[in-house]
């Protein structure tokens, strides 16, 4: 069984199968963009509610997950996705998204480029400090953001 590296210089996270997202907190609201720029704010007004204690000005990156029974299911993250209005608004009522952010893309007032990912990731914890609920593997949370959980490897950000 191969052995991940130690030390550290590494640091790893958890994957997690879900929409990729951009969530942005403007002056007079929030913006969900898909990676291809595509705006889904409307298939996912469940997360837009939470994101709003977000200083405005802040972008994350992360995904849109689905908790069912325990697990994620990437099945009802799809569907969501890809249907229409009304039906993603009946998806959410029953099955309610989360936001798993891995980075911290602006934040008010911080110059995150050149930061190392231990100082990034020390402000993406500190952003969400009121947002929500926590994701853990014992009780995911039913909506809402939270840092994703675990590790990544320290390379440049891509």
């Amino acid at each position: 069984m191969p052995t991940l590296p130690t030390g550290l210089t590494w640091h790893f996270e958890i994957k997690v199968d879900g929409h990729r997202m951009i969530v942005r907190r403007t002056e007079d609201g929030v913006i969900c963009c898909s990676r291809t720029g595509r705006t889904v704010t409307s298939h996912w007004m469940d997360l837009t509610v939470p994101a709003m204690v977000l200083p405005p000005g802040t972008v994350l990156e992360g995904a849109a997950v689905i908790w069912n029974d325990g697990r994620v299911d990437f099945g009802a993250v799809q569907a969501r996705a890809s249907s229409s209005l009304d039906r993603a608004r009946a998806l959410a009522d029953r099955l309610p998204a989360s936001y798993m952010a891995f980075d911290v893309l602006a934040h008010p007032g911080d110059a995150l480029a050149a930061r190392p990912y231990t100082e990034l990731r020390t402000v993406l914890v500190d952003v969400l400090a009121d947002v929500g609920p926590r994701s853990s593997r014992s009780s995911p949370p039913r909506t809402g953001l939270s840092p994703s959980s675990g590790k990544r490897p320290s390379s440049p950000r891509a």
